[in-house]
């Protein structure tokens, strides 16, 4: 008899914002200082659009 509780689940959202999370634990571990906004964006991967 199969298992019920035996499933693989995957959130590919999940995963992704888990990756962006440990990419920010991991860069603010490696610093004495703050990150600023533009590091954290950069980590993130947040390209800064052009103000009209």
């Amino acid at each position: 008899m199969p298992d019920q509780f035996d499933v693989s689940l995957e959130d590919s959202d999940l995963l992704g914002e888990v990756e962006l999370t440990t990419n920010l634990i991991i860069a603010a571990s490696e610093t004495d200082q703050h990150l600023t906004s533009a590091e954290i964006d950069e980590i993130l991967g947040v390209v800064p659009h052009a103000s009209a």
